[in-house]
């Protein structure tokens, strides 16, 4: 198991930008495929975002993209997910995750290390 932690969640005004990272501080990470996932009160958790070990190529879900942009920095064993243009439907506790290979999908079951999630609010 590798030990995920999110942070930059928080309260952004609609049509604003928010980042938020995932750090590993230990464990397998850059040889990893990751992903950004989020799940709105009531709903299902939704893959957002998987970004490859080597950060190119990434995929997104519909509703993000254009808006969104993951990226990773394996030095610093973080992966970011920038989103600009926020809207109240992106409200949601969002989660990341790794791979067990190098190159993930849009399934959970391909991720076997979850984050505990942080919260990310658009509301004025």
């Amino acid at each position: 198991q590798v030990l995920l932690v999110e942070s930059g969640g928080g309260l952004v005004d609609p049509g604003g930008p928010l980042r938020s990272s995932c750090a590993a501080p230990g464990g397998t990470f850059g040889t990893r495929a990751l992903a950004w996932s989020r799940q709105a009160p009531g709903k299902d958790r939704d893959f957002v975002a998987e970004i490859p070990w080597n950060g190119v190529s990434t995929t997104y879900a519909d509703s993000v993209k254009g808006r969104f942009t993951a990226t990773r920095d394996n030095a610093k064993r973080t992966v970011y997910l920038q989103m600009n243009s926020l809207k109240a439907e992106d409200t949601a506790v969002y989660y990341c995750a790794m791979s067990r290979t190098a190159r993930g999908g849009q399934q959970e079951s391909e991720y076997n290390n979850w984050g505990q999630g942080t919260q990310v609010t658009v509301s004025s």
